[in-house]
């Protein structure tokens, strides 16, 4: 008489925020997503080669961020998504000495195409 293995309960863990690193301690609820800031937010570089720090006013400027950990709501956007919002509307969290960015799926402009990976026949359709 052979029994059948009863099926684990489901586990969700949420996204690291780095390699190597754990889990977050964290749980997004709803429409939320916990996003971390791309590095090139702080500041850019103009065509000359010209540094702009993050605190020069050049008017409304959209931010790239990386999508880390999203609620049971969310729908067109997924964790490691590459995403574009209005840095000027933005609550930010602390979480093992990373700052993350707490956002609602409505307030997210953009999500990034995911880039060619360089293989194929080279050819761009």
């Amino acid at each position: 008489m052979s029994t059948t293995p009863e099926p684990q309960p489901a586990t969700t863990t949420s996204p690291t925020p780095s390699p190597g690193a754990g889990p977050l301690p964290i749980r997004m609820l709803n429409d939320r997503l916990l996003v971390e800031l791309d590095d090139d937010a702080a500041e850019r570089r103009s065509a000359a080669g010209i540094v702009i720090p993050a605190t020069a006013a050049v008017g409304k400027r959209l931010a790239w961020a990386r999508v880390r950990a999203v609620g049971q709501h969310v729908r067109q956007v997924e964790v490691q998504d590459r995403v574009l919002f209005d840095p000027e509307d933005r609550a930010e969290v602390e979480l093992e000495g990373v700052t993350y960015v707490l956002l609602r799926e409505k307030d997210v402009h953009a999500v990034a195409a995911p880039r060619a990976t360089g293989e194929g026949t080279g050819l761009y359709l």
